[in-house]
């Protein structure tokens, strides 16, 4: 990994530790809730993304590197508010993706943040069982 890289991700994961647990109590804040790998307890994290019919789409701005990215790996079985209602589902990673064409139909202020941050570029796609 190049030094910008590791730089930029320093620099995102400092803001994000402080920016996320308030964006977390916004109601209509979407979060994606996985279970801690090593812990097994529940990990939310505020995402920026789309309800597509029964799915919710997003694009992690570091990939494979991004925690939630390593929990899910781990155990698909997600949960997703959005708009203030709980979902679970799957997540299933997407590499395949183009997640640069999957980031101009989401939510363009998410679109800013990975755009900005964003390094290695991964899809993501909840399936919802509700």
């Amino acid at each position: 990994m190049s030094r910008l890289t590791d730089l930029r991700f320093r620099a995102a994961t400092a803001f994000q530790r402080r920016v996320n647990p308030l964006m977390r109590r916004l109601p209509l804040q979407s979060v994606l809730e996985t279970k801690g790998r090593v812990s097994g307890l529940p990990r939310r994290t505020p995402v920026g993304g789309r309800r597509v019919a029964d799915s919710f789409w997003l694009v992690s701005e570091f990939g494979e590197r991004s925690q939630y990215v390593r929990n899910i790996k781990a155990d698909p079985r997600v949960r997703v508010r959005i708009r203030g209602r709980w979902h679970t589902g799957t997540a299933h990673l997407l590499p395949d993706d183009d997640p640069v064409a999957r980031l101009r139909r989401l939510p363009r202020f998410n679109g800013l943040g990975v755009r900005a941050f964003g390094t290695q570029l991964l899809t993501v796609r909840v399936d919802l069982a509700d």
